[in-house]
């Protein structure tokens, strides 16, 4: 296995990490044990019959349990209460304090990290401020809760030039981003966080169907145009509970999200990764068709994946059942450097990587014939046993960074320097032309 640098820095699953989110009664009126009448226009009669001083003692306690918990609870209360009125009708001379205890009883907290922490990706920070002779970055990573619904959330860092990690202290607060207005039930959604709110508190929840039981394992990346003009975008899979489907995520300032699915036949497959800039002038993108090998696929539609030409496939013992690329290709002088995972005997998923041509990326230049990184006596245990993962690393100097998940229950990071990693794939110029020549 080719050496590393290992930080001591660990990410574990946290349940202190809690955000409020609606908490759906069934308005449908049915008969009951309270007669008949919907549940919900049953709450809300029963709490504006109340008077002024028994809500104000109810709300006491809310306050007292939830709102050093969250960030503008009781704007959020409120936000719910308007909520359950356009659905429930009337509730229209009740004053704000019966407000915001109708829309606290329609809440509930919601643990979004209590089961699992993995799969990160990074790019680099649009804010460079502080971060002295490093670099700072966002890591993306997948969080999963209660129902195993896995959402998406981020940290701040910095990488140091001596290849060392540094992450900013958690928020005290998390938010979940939301769509303006109803969303709607398919198709392209916004979602936003609050602009008050740092990007480390915000998290992104499943909105649409396609999305209903998570959004997993966001691949991200910095896209620069023709122009020079830079964005970020990333793809994730939507999953619904018996299908997955391959979404784009864009944002310019990790305050908005943009979220649309892919369509063409490569959008019911999961890993998408694209390339950071057009190649030839064509969106370029590696993914997996067959369930088991690479392609290398262009399109004139970032929206838009079809097929392309398959590039990688098993042959090593370590990859034998499958392989995938592991986030977005990494521009190097050399070429573009694709990390790859492979899975071999008892499911063990280990690490690799290949590089491919400048210009023409069906090129394979060179590729791991070992893994680069494996589960260990010291990282194999957890919720999926004898897994190491990662969706995204970035180049930073002479280094390539790569946070990446252990056991779908840990995130660790990595650095290595890029001509150990050409080392590792056994590249040499010299090699490649004399092997282009005899051909």
């Amino acid at each position: 296995m080719t050496e590393m640098l290992i930080s001591p820095i660990t990410l574990h699953a946290n349940p202190e990490r809690v955000v409020i989110l609606p908490f759906t009664i069934s308005i449908t009126p049915r008969d009951s044990a309270m007669g008949a009448g919907s549940r919900v226009s049953r709450i809300c009669d029963a709490i504006a019959a109340m008077s002024l001083e028994q809500v104000r003692n109810e709300l006491e306690v809310v306050n007292r349990d939830f709102t050093s918990r969250h960030w503008q609870a009781r704007g959020i209360f409120l936000e719910r209460f308007r909520q359950i009125k356009a659905m429930n009708g009337g509730l229209d001379t009740l004053g704000e304090d019966h407000m915001a205890l109708i829309g606290a009883y329609f809440c509930h907290e919601y643990s979004y990290s209590a089961a699992a922490v993995m799969n990160p990706s990074v790019v680099l920070h649009p804010d460079q401020s502080g971060a002295g002779e490093g670099v700072n970055f966002i890591m993306s990573t997948r969080t999963v809760g209660e129902g195993h619904i896995s959402t998406v959330s981020f940290r701040e860092g910095t990488f140091h030039p001596d290849g060392t990690v540094e992450l900013k202290p958690e928020a005290d607060f998390a938010v979940a981003a939301k769509p303006q207005g109803n969303a709607p039930l398919d198709g392209v959604v916004t979602v936003h966080g609050h602009q008050a709110c740092p990007i480390s508190e915000t998290v992104l929840f499943p909105v649409t169907r396609s999305q209903s039981n998570g959004l997993e394992d966001l691949r991200m990346l910095k896209f620069t145009d023709e122009s020079g003009s830079a964005s970020y975008m990333g793809t994730y899979t939507a999953y619904n509970g018996k299908e997955t489907a391959c979404e784009c995520l864009e944002t310019s300032d990790f305050r908005s999200f943009k979220l649309t699915p892919f369509r063409g036949a490569a959008s019911g497959h999961k890993g998408l990764g694209i390339f950071p800039r057009k190649i030839n002038g064509r969106w370029a993108a590696v993914g997996r068709l067959d369930h088991e090998s690479i392609f290398y696929l262009e399109s004139d539609d970032k929206y838009t994946w079809n097929y392309g030409d398959r590039i990688l496939g098993p042959e090593a013992p370590w990859e034998l059942i499958q392989m995938g690329n592991c986030g977005s290709p990494i521009e190097l002088d050399e070429g573009w450097l694709v990390l790859t995972h492979g899975v071999g005997a008892v499911r063990r998923y280990s690490l690799g990587a290949a590089l491919l041509d400048k210009d023409d990326p069906r090129i394979v230049l060179a590729r791991s014939t070992e893994p680069l990184l494996s589960p260990s006596e010291d990282n194999r245990e957890g919720y999926v046993p004898n897994v190491i993962y990662t969706c995204g690393a970035m180049r930073i100097g002479d280094w390539i960074f790569m946070p990446y998940g252990v056991a779908d229950s840990s995130i660790h990071f990595a650095s290595i320097k890029i001509k150990d990693l050409l080392a590792h794939l056994g590249y040499s110029p010299a090699a490649v032309d004399q092997e282009n020549a005899a051909e």
